[in-house]
């Protein structure tokens, strides 16, 4: 099965309190160009996130934005400044002895004081971050091939369907190469009787004239490497990705083959055929550009 390279996936889930949202998308890339977005808390996460990604993908370029929320997960402590707290009492005492005022401190009153208690975050708990991240990613990640997938598949059949039209066409110029070798015989032939007469035919000389045109316009070895061409081809589609580069190097092959073709032949009906081998040829080329 082979895979685009283009694709999109996206998660979200809840895992010990931490919230996790991730989403990458790609387009067609030569390389693997991986680019990862995490929240500044989060940055030790970013080698776990890549590594995930050089495992699932080969080449294209990849954009990956993960959010990450903890403030559920983090633990509060709440501490009490004893000293000040004393400090304030006994301030309040004072106040409530010098001036015969009635005595309404309560612990209340006492907590709103400035500075008596402090709030404390715990740090993040990096391994119980790492691992929500790792699975709300892992989601995404396999929605993301799926979609890939389904993309290859669309893609593999189409490539198939124009090496079967190419593969038709080789044939047609395979069956109609030995025709073109009898017509100039015959019309050589024909030339010299409009000049020599029937009696100054040299039929050797004919046949050598023929011999030397039938190895000139030869394509046989050009069609028999083409269809093998083709036949590797299919194998490598149905041997799944990645593919995309030995796929390109082979249609290279393939239009290396077709030109010599074209160049052999004089001949119209096989140089139309050339052209039209060349232009389904450039749809697969075309098209293995979004395959991995």
């Amino acid at each position: 099965m082979i895979k685009s390279m283009t694709g999109y996936g996206g998660a979200k889930g809840e895992i010990r309190s931490i919230i996790v949202s991730a989403e990458l998308r790609s387009v067609n890339n030569r390389h693997l160009d991986a680019n990862i977005r995490l929240p500044k808390s989060c940055l030790f996460a970013e080698e776990a996130v890549r590594n995930a990604v050089k495992d699932a993908i080969s080449r294209g370029k990849v954009d990956v934005f993960i959010s990450v929320d903890t403030s559920h997960a983090d633990e509060v402590t709440i501490a009490v400044n004893e000293p000040l707290a004393a400090a304030y009492v006994k301030a309040a005492h004072q106040v409530f002895d010098k001036f015969g005022v009635t005595d309404d401190m309560t612990a209340a009153t006492l907590l709103r004081m400035p500075e008596v208690i402090s709030t404390e975050r715990a740090d993040t708990d990096k391994d119980a971050v790492l691992e929500a991240v790792a699975s709300v990613f892992g989601e995404a990640l396999a929605q993301f091939d799926a979609m890939r997938s389904r993309e290859g598949d669309k893609l593999c059949a189409d490539i198939l369907d124009k090496l079967g039209n190419i593969e038709t066409m080789v044939g047609l110029v395979e069956s109609r190469s030995p025709e073109t070798v009898k017509e100039y015989r015959e019309k050589l032939t024909a030339r010299m009787t409009e000049v020599l007469g029937e009696a100054g035919i040299d039929e050797a000389r004919i046949l050598q004239e023929a011999a030397v045109y039938a190895d000139r316009i030869a394509v046989d070895e050009e069609t028999v490497r083409l269809r093998s061409h083709i036949a590797q081809f299919r194998l490598m589609l149905e041997g799944g990705s990645p593919v995309g580069r030995k796929l390109d190097f082979l249609v290279q092959e393939m239009n290396r083959e077709i030109n010599t073709t074209g160049s052999k032949c004089s001949d119209s009906e096989i140089a139309n055929t050339v052209i039209a081998m060349k232009a389904e040829l450039e749809k697969i080329r075309e098209q293995i550009q979004n395959i991995e």
